[in-house]
């Protein structure tokens, strides 16, 4: 794809992104790209791995859940507000979507914004006492993984796609590691896609099922400097993790011989254990490897 059809793309993504709460046709599209509806469609595909309408509806819900998750809204109303045609219509595309009902949804994601507010307001200050480093080495291998389309944070990916992306890939036979969230690059990335995913790495001879709406991929092989903090109380995990974050910003990889690469590979994190405390790791080369 060349850089004028690449641009033809991204307005195309653009003009979805404006007009999510509007009505949008495929000659819209066409005319916003200026290519015919069905180059258009074949250029966007190309590009995203799904084709506009997929990718439209899946953004209407994603910012249906948000509305849901941060308003008093009736789910009619936030139905309509994303141009679905009924309360019905929504609850069966957003149950597909999310794995849960709207009004599941919503009692899930209160539920989790008050313990939020609970754990900020008696946590107190942290200060990292040992953190573990070590580089390990990662070979090319395949990711099975769940995009998103505007997530740069675990939080704001259960609101796109929902909370059990997790369960399903701790599910799948034949998984090198356990499940990770990832920072994609953008190297890495297909258009269309957001900065933070979930996955698990497979075997590059992986032929297992995929489960429905996810997607493999293959990732580089790249050394990876990983970061250990101490263990932590379980209420205490959100703290945790911002004081790790705190350090590795800080943190000379020259002391080990490297360099941070992050356009080598995707930085990831484990789920926060307070047993094992909360682990990292940002891809790195040799310092004297160009």
């Amino acid at each position: 794809m060349d850089e004028y059809q690449k641009h033809a793309v991204m307005r195309m993504l653009a003009y979805i992104e404006e007009h999510l709460d509007d009505p949008i046709t495929q000659r819209e599209l066409a005319s916003v790209a200026t290519y015919s509806p069905w180059h258009a469609q074949r250029l966007f595909k190309d590009a995203t791995g799904c084709t506009p309408f997929s990718y439209l509806r899946s953004r209407r819900l994603a910012s249906a859940a948000h509305v849901l998750g941060t308003s008093k809204k009736s789910i009619v109303d936030v139905a309509l507000e994303f141009v679905f045609d009924s309360h019905e219509g929504f609850t069966r595309a957003f149950t597909k979507q999310f794995g849960m009902t709207p009004s599941a949804f919503r009692k899930a994601l209160a539920a989790y914004h008050q313990k939020s507010a609970l754990t900020t307001l008696s946590e107190g200050e942290t200060r990292m006492e040992t953190v573990f480093v070590q580089v390990v080495q990662r070979p090319e291998r395949k990711a099975v993984v769940k995009f998103a389309h505007k997530a740069t944070h675990y939080f704001a990916y259960c609101e796109e796609v929902g909370c059990d992306v997790w369960d399903t890939l701790g599910s799948i036979d034949g998984a090198l590691f356990e499940p990770i969230g990832m920072w994609m690059p953008e190297n890495l990335r297909k258009l269309g896609t957001s900065e933070y995913l979930q996955g698990v790495e497979v075997p590059l001879s992986f032929t297992g099922p995929i489960p429905e709406g996810f997607d493999i991929i293959t990732l580089p092989s790249c050394s990876m400097m990983v970061f250990q903090g101490p263990p932590f109380d379980e209420e205490q995990f959100e703290n945790a993790i911002n004081t790790l974050w705190e350090l590795m910003k800080t943190y000379d990889p020259t002391l080990y011989g490297y360099q941070f690469a992050d356009e080598d590979g995707p930085r990831f994190q484990l789920a926060p254990m307070g047993y094992r405390g909360y682990i990292e790791a940002r891809p790195v080369r040799p310092v004297n490897k160009a």
